[in-house]
């Protein structure tokens, strides 16, 4: 990939037309597929055709995350259905495809179709800055849904990860009472030399019922039946998690218990500042591929 490197832009979510947008505006060639009923500024750069968008492009950046039934690319402007398949059929040796959250039914149709791929949510500097418009969307929800300010409301954050980290410490910044759950005896260290009060998962249960905000980022299920029994009736469930997500939400909504996941929300609270944090990204995964 010498020279000026061209872009397709298949399926996503606002974060993929605004790095589009973006990377036109820097002189790149740039060819965007997959987003209907959706204003783009620059009209030009829809393909009219998938082959249309990939034929010429040295990187084919997908959506994140990749796909939700690992079939077909997630597409949130478009009626129609992108096969994975079908992309990497057009695909040749020569080109990348970089999607977020591959999952290794898709990773084996990669190498099934001599697709190299990259997963841009495995880089470190992508993971950490996308947890900052994910926790930013997360206070927005809670403060639209509940009748209370988020200062001095006692809110659990249940994982201590990256979004988990950065959610922590912008609560504790507007003054929120702020409880964090982990199973890691480091990690409870760390919670505590934060200035947050930490709670060890096997204590977790004896708790639940204190707080007015209860927020999960752990990609498994955490609350369920029993644990969803001792959560207040008005207290608020946000999930942050990747599928299946850390509640039981047919049995939340069964008992009463409000709860809202919210996935991808770096494409809908701060499109713009993800397609910056996703295009420095791609351009660190290419410089280090050497491509």
């Amino acid at each position: 990939m010498n020279g000026k490197r061209s872009f397709a832009i298949v399926g996503g979510d606002l974060r993929n037309i605004k790095l589009g947008e973006l990377l036109s505006d820097e002189g790149f060639s740039v060819k965007l597929y997959g987003f209907e009923g959706v204003e783009i500024n620059q009209k030009e750069l829809k393909a009219e055709s998938l082959k249309e968008a990939v034929d010429d492009a040295d990187v084919v950046v997908g959506p994140i995350p990749c796909s939700q039934d690992d079939q077909t690319l997630h597409c949130a402007y478009f009626e129609d259905r992108i096969f994975i398949n079908e992309l990497f059929r057009q695909m040749n040796k020569n080109q990348i495809f970089i999607a977020g959250m591959i999952n290794d039914r898709i990773k084996h149709m990669a190498e099934a179709f001599n697709v190299y791929w990259a997963d841009i949510l495995d880089r470190e500097e992508m993971a950490v800055l996308n947890a900052i418009p994910t926790a930013e969307g997360a206070i927005q929800l809670a403060m639209e849904e509940l009748p209370i300010t988020l200062h001095n409301s006692n809110i659990l954050v249940m994982g201590f990860g990256r979004i988990g980290k950065i959610l922590a410490k912008m609560l504790n910044g507007i003054g929120a009472r702020v409880y964090v759950e982990a199973r890691k005896h480091s990690d409870i260290a760390w919670i505590e030399s934060y200035g947050y009060t930490p709670i060890h998962l096997s204590d977790l249960y004896d708790h639940l019922g204190n707080f007015d905000i209860i927020y999960n980022t752990i990609p498994y299920i955490v609350l369920d039946t029993p644990e969803l029994d001792r959560v207040r009736r008005d207290c608020l469930l946000i999930d942050l998690a990747s599928k299946p997500g850390g509640i039981n939400f047919q049995k939340a909504k069964e008992m009463g218990r409000k709860c809202i996941w919210a996935l991808s929300l770096p494409g809908k609270v701060a499109p713009a500042t993800a397609a910056r944090f996703v295009k420095n990204t791609v351009f660190n995964i290419i410089n280090d591929l050497g491509l």
